[in-house]
């Protein structure tokens, strides 16, 4: 009798626990880090203090951050799979698009108020100085757009200057070098053209939004992990809101991060966007709505036959991740 007990017993404790190995929590499986490739500019960097501060964690994903200096190279890796999300601006994303219809944009990150810069030899005073050299730019993107719509200021086309195809980093180098006489860039490659006699010849503070910056993913990503993409958006929005009210903890991160001097890390020339700023992007009845700058874009790329054909750029476009960050104040 006393053995039937226990044998009972011994038979219960094991139904037990084998239930509670099978329970939900204990067969829930980790999910795999959301893989984020970014462009090495002040705008895509909250990231990193979202990462530092544990706000990725905190909204329950795990976030692997890289960030890219040759962007065709991060656009075909992105192409090629490796990453889940990406960091760039809108031109180079309506260009990424046309071989990738199956991505949206998610979040605008920023706009570029004067950060985006052509830069030039001395000798070059004005725009119509420019005819007939070297103007570097990273053609077939945002900064073919950026330097036609400067060049047009002063009626001038492509046709009246000599493009020369140039990553934004490259242009200190190829001014000194006299490779170029003048091209696009930006911080902190801004500050070591400026060092070697460079100057500034245009902004993008006379090309109002034109340039924006953003996060888009996979559409395979979005369906399979919506809930990630919102904690991801908000961990992103709290990492800017803590960066702007600790500039100088922030900056110390980043300089860190990155390897560059504090100096060099500047908001000046960009607006980089919260929440209430991102959702007017995305409305349709806004004048910064995006879908019309994207169209500009869209003109642009076909006229000069960087593309034959583009998705709907209804479909480009999800706000639906947008939520508000969690609050700062404990």
């Amino acid at each position: 009798m006393k053995r039937s007990f226990l044998n009972s017993i011994f038979i219960i404790i094991t139904c037990w626990l084998l239930l509670a190995c099978h329970s939900p929590e204990s067969i829930k499986v980790k999910r795999p880090p959301l893989k984020v490739s970014c462009i090495s500019f002040v705008s895509h960097r909250p990231g990193i203090i979202a990462q530092e501060k544990g706000f990725f964690k905190a909204q329950g994903i795990d976030v692997e951050l890289s960030y890219a200096d040759y962007l065709q190279l991060q656009q075909a890796d992105f192409s090629a799979g490796k990453y889940d999300g990406i960091g760039l601006t809108l031109g180079d994303f309506m260009i990424l698009s046309a071989t990738n219809p199956d991505m949206q944009a998610v979040m605008v990150v920023s706009e570029s108020t004067g950060a985006d810069v052509v830069v030039a030899q001395s000798d070059i005073q004005t725009i119509l100085n420019l005819k007939g050299k070297k103007l570097g730019a990273n053609l077939g993107g945002f900064s073919e757009v950026f330097v036609s719509e400067m060049l047009k200021i002063s009626k001038l086309t492509s046709d009246d200057v000599r493009l020369v195809k140039v990553d934004g980093l490259e242009v200190p180098d190829r001014l000194q070098n006299n490779a170029i006489q003048a091209g696009h860039t930006w911080e902190p490659h801004l500050s070591e053209a400026l060092k070697l006699g460079a100057h500034i010849l245009f902004t993008s503070k006379q090309t109002p939004g034109l340039i924006l910056d953003l996060v888009a993913f996979r559409g395979e990503v979005i369906r399979d992990r919506p809930e990630d993409i919102r904690a991801f958006v908000r961990g992103w929005l709290q990492g800017l809101s803590y960066w702007e009210a600790n500039i100088p903890e922030g900056n110390e991160i980043l300089s860190k991060a990155f390897n560059i001097p504090i100096k060099t890390i500047s908001f000046d020339g960009i607006d980089l966007t919260d929440f209430a700023e991102n959702q007017n992007f995305f409305q349709s009845d806004s004048p910064n709505y995006i879908s019309k700058t994207a169209t500009k874009y869209a003109d642009f790329f076909i006229r000069t036959g960087n593309v034959t054909r583009l998705p709907n750029l209804e479909t480009l476009f999800n706000s639906s991740f947008l939520t508000p960050p969690p609050s700062l104040k404990p």
